[in-house]
This record gives C-alpha cells, structure tokens and sequence, in this order.
C-alpha cells in the first residue's frame, strides 16, 4: 500500500492556501505595526516585520493565530466561499 505523504518543509513548494475556510483580514488603520502576528504564523505568510502584515493568501492556512495573538485586535478572519476552485470573500 502506498500513501501520499510530503515530504517535511515542502510548504514554500507547495502552496496551501486553498485549504482554508477562514481568511485574516487586517484593519491597517488599527495595527501597531508590533509584528505579533509576523511572530506568530507558523507559515510565514504575514510579511517582514515591521511593515505591518501583508498576507500572502497562496499560503495562508485560515489557521486563525494572528487574529488570536493581536494585541490591538486589528485582523478578523472572515468565511470563504469557493467556487469551482476560485476563491470569493
């Protein structure tokens, strides 16, 4: 029997966002620009610290960690809708 199994590390090879429900969406007017967020994301995704975040939505999982670890509460996640393999908000 064989299983399709990646091997550890692949994510920058291959892009995961498609697996989410959920997106972050950031309020920049609110952010402090405090790179919490940038910390937190176990992908990655959220840009350089200290330019405030901006998501790369190719591999963002919808994991939901940023919004949790806000401190100024400035990204919510919002439900997508996907149609025939194309995202909609």
């Amino acid at each position: 029997m064989k299983f399709a199994v990646s091997k550890p590390g692949t994510t920058v090879a291959i892009k995961t966002g498609e697996w989410r429900s959920q997106k972050p969406v950031v309020d920049l007017s609110k952010c402090i620009k405090c790179a919490t967020c940038q910390n937190y994301c176990p992908e990655g995704c959220m840009g350089a610290p200290g330019n405030g975040p901006e998501i790369d939505y190719d591999y963002c999982k919808g994991c939901g960690l940023c919004a949790q670890e806000c401190p100024v509460k400035c990204i919510r996640m919002e439900h997508e809708i996907k149609i025939v393999g194309k995202k909609k908000a």
